[in-house]
């Protein structure tokens, strides 16, 4: 019943379908695990999401350093970057979203669809307050670039 879903959610935080895959069965596993802690005054939907976005970012910190050194904007804008020239028209936020470099992805979406405050992201993540808020500027400069080259003529 909520496997589409949340495998929607998992694919914001990477986008290969696989690791996805694999982030979504390891999400769905703990959620059985856990079942009995579940409190039937909340929305069984978030308590769900919230246990799969816990396990996606728990695989991004074992895999991946958020740093606070500047991805190239220009690299981005230019079209040099592999994937720019795959977007068009008919792409939707979330193709150019998944350009962005892991760590400002996994920060974009954790702060602007998940709702968490830069301290919480920092703590998750084990970075400082302000690589948060650094990342997330970036990120979204990128995005409105990005965004008005490609969709705003």
């Amino acid at each position: 019943m909520f496997s589409s879903k949340m495998f929607g959610v998992c694919l914001t935080y990477t986008k290969d379908r696989a690791l996805a895959q694999d982030i979504l069965h390891d999400g769905f596993f703990k959620v059985f695990k856990k079942f009995e802690q579940y409190n039937a005054s909340w929305s069984l939907n978030a308590w769900i999401r919230r246990i799969i976005v816990n396990t996606a970012i728990d695989h991004f910190r074992k895999t991946n350093r958020v740093s606070n050194v500047d991805f190239q904007e220009s690299i981005y804008l230019a079209g040099s970057y592999d994937e720019t020239s795959e977007i068009s028209k008919s792409s939707d936020l979330s193709d150019i979203i998944n350009m962005l470099p892991k760590g400002a992805k996994t920060i974009f979406n954790l702060y602007t669809i998940e709702g968490y405050k830069h301290k919480e992201i920092a703590e998750m993540l084990n970075i400082s307050v302000g690589t948060s808020k650094s990342q997330l500027s970036k990120a979204k400069s990128v995005l409105r670039k990005l965004v008005n080259k490609y969709y705003i003529r």
